[in-house]
């Protein structure tokens, strides 16, 4: 929580906090606190019409697939929430999807334990290359986290080995999930070639 600083009249505030009297404030200083004011007060204005965006794309596929659920007796879109709908022409998609954020329990340690005496067992040679493979996957990130996605890619290696097949049922069991965020894309669809475009409304991307 951030509290305002009252400010004298015929003062300016600089970075610092110190108070400057308005005459010592340059032109092109008080032209660029100008800009840069406007321009963020516009932006402000962007940002929630975005999240007013979200929250009415959100509530219509929820009414839609209520309807839907509703006349067929059926839910439109995966379980976790994700939906994918099309105009009837196929020109333009609307998708939402829930991304889930995970991280790993206690059990994470016992699975690397099992596979690092999985390789140790192993004869020699081309396992050298799994290791590093496994190597890799327990590195943390540049945030100081591992990285889920390439632990839970071990187990879409074709290994058969009790003690590899224990190592990856702890891995499932490691996984808990922490949150998850729910996205919605637009899209405009060559009906020709099937070409997919996104409806960018990131700023970096316009």
């Amino acid at each position: 929580m951030t509290t305002s600083t009252h400010i004298p009249q015929g003062f300016w505030q600089n970075a610092r906090g110190e108070l400057i009297p308005e005459a010592r404030v340059k032109p092109v200083d008080k032209l660029e606190d100008q800009l840069v004011r406007s321009m963020c007060q516009t932006a402000r204005g962007v940002h929630e019409q975005l999240g007013a965006l979200k929250a009415l794309a959100l509530g219509e596929a929820q009414a839609f697939k209520a309807l839907v659920a509703q006349e067929y007796g059926a839910e439109k879109g995966g379980t976790k929430g994700n939906m994918t709908l099309r105009s009837f022409d196929g020109s333009m998609e609307m998708q939402v999807a829930v991304a889930e954020h995970l991280s790993f329990g206690p059990q994470l340690a016992a699975a690397k334990e099992l596979i690092d005496a999985c390789v140790t067992r192993w004869s020699e040679g081309a396992n050298d290359n799994i290791r590093a493979l496994i190597d890799h996957a327990f590195q943390v990130n540049k945030e100081g986290r591992i990285d889920t996605q390439r632990v839970l890619g071990l187990r879409r290696l074709d290994i058969d080995d009790p003690d590899w097949k224990r190592a990856m049922d702890a891995i499932s069991d490691a996984v808990r999930v922490t949150g998850s965020k729910t996205y919605v894309r637009f899209y405009q669809i060559d009906p020709g070639t099937g070409q997919r475009a996104a409806i960018t409304l990131d700023l970096a991307n316009v």
